[in-house]
């Protein structure tokens, strides 16, 4: 029997884009891409080719959003593009009906995140965030261990995006890439989601619980000039760029719950990659960087010989996994990142096919992406405090937590 297919337009096919076209959406038997969009038009010759090569239909290619999302027969759109341009891209595929599934970065302003709210209110057009870390093997863990109660009321999380982008930034301009000229321009944290996604799960945000202000600061610019000096690069004639950029953004968000939770954001600095996710309550810890889990009266003869527990996770794998990677390890883990954008993307379209509610909403999508607003705001005005509004406009006491699975998932 043949399987009904839906069919998808991609806007954006830079790294990210041309990423997730070959190792996600090409391999998905139930997904046909119609049509595929990039300002750069050797962008969209290269997918066009790919898919030709693995014997699909040739796809319309298109310079103009606004011409893929006037396409009649469409299922749904992904959109993968630049920063700047997610959420008017979001925006113009919710008026025009077309379900939408969107890309992570920062937001540049408050009220475009309300305006982001706004149209999927007025619309009802189906959006999801994509925020892949949500759906991490051992962030599931995680949350599933807080939710049966193994840490105890939880206090404070931490997370980060850690991760030396400095060879990327560095070539921005060669490479056509948007983040140069944020780090050119903007002094915030760029790209809160990644490390604040899982934590909301954990602390119920949008759903019982919310952020209710924040304070950011930032170090020096330094890392960027002292890479390029190292390799011999030159971004400008005649003188030395000025970054805006920090090289560390420290950001701490205060919950409606009473729970803290601190954000990083250290990119342009060498170290090696961590996502710093960090889940501190009554009972007990989890420590992404040793991987490791400490509980009360299990782990306190250890406190001063920790180093023997480093990975200690694994033990707690029999009893924690999460189901969502139960059936996914069994049925066999497929894509990038470790196997999350797969999931995510599964979890978008089974969401259109069978009519269900995204679990990465509106609500999540502005809330997390304001904080990279919110906190140029504070950093501004010397780490002044800074509210973070209620995009549920007052819903949240009431709304239920989301799982992430659903009987049609896997």
């Amino acid at each position: 029997m043949a399987v009904k297919k839906l069919r998808v337009g991609l806007i954006g096919l830079g790294a990210r884009g041309s990423s997730l076209l070959e190792s996600v959406l090409l391999p998905m038997e139930d997904v046909e891409i119609t049509a595929v969009c990039d300002v750069y038009e050797d962008r969209t010759a290269s997918a066009t080719a790919l898919l030709e090569k693995a014997g699909k239909h040739a796809p319309s290619a298109l310079q103009s959003a606004d011409q893929l999302l006037r396409m009649p027969a469409l299922d749904a759109v992904v959109i993968c593009s630049s920063w700047e341009t997610h959420i008017p891209l979001t925006i113009s595929a919710m008026k025009a009906g077309v379900p939408v599934a969107c890309e992570v970065g920062g937001a540049y302003s408050v009220e475009d995140c309300w305006q982001l709210v706004r149209a999927q209110e007025q619309s009802g057009t189906p959006f999801m965030f994509l925020e892949n870390c949500c759906f991490g093997r051992n962030e599931l863990m995680v949350l599933n261990m807080a939710r049966q109660g193994l840490f105890g009321e939880i206090v404070h999380c931490q997370g980060g995006y850690r991760h030396d982008l400095r060879e990327e930034v560095a070539n921005g301009w060669k490479n056509r890439h948007y983040r140069l000229d944020n780090y050119l321009r903007r002094n915030c944290e760029n790209y809160p989601t990644h490390e604040l996604g899982p934590i909301a799960q954990v602390l119920n945000i949008n759903r019982g619980n919310r952020m209710l202000a924040l304070v950011s600061v930032a170090s020096k610019a330094v890392g960027l000039e002292a890479y390029l000096e190292q390799k011999g690069l030159s971004l400008l004639p005649g003188g030395k760029p000025r970054f805006a950029q920090g090289d560390v953004i420290t950001t701490i968000i205060r919950c409606a719950g009473g729970e803290t939770i601190q954000l990083t954001l250290d990119t342009t600095l060498p170290r090696p990659y961590s996502r710093g996710f960090h889940i501190q309550g009554t009972k007990g810890m989890y420590e992404e960087d040793n991987r490791s889990i400490f509980l009360d009266g299990t782990h306190n003869a250890y406190d001063f010989d920790w180093k023997p527990q480093w990975n200690n996770i694994e033990g707690y794998r029999a009893q924690y996994e999460h189901p969502i990677w139960q059936k996914y390890l069994h049925k066999g883990v497929r894509g990038t990142h470790d196997g999350m954008d797969w999931l995510e993307f599964r979890r978008f379209f089974d969401c259109i096919k069978y009519r269900e509610q995204p679990p990465l909403d509106v609500y999540d999508a502005a809330s997390w992406m304001c904080i990279s607003a919110l906190s140029e705001e504070s950093i501004a005005a010397g780490g002044a405090p800074v509210s973070i509004p209620d995009f549920t406009s007052g819903y949240w006491i009431t709304r239920r937590p989301i799982e992430l699975d659903s009987v049609h998932f896997l």
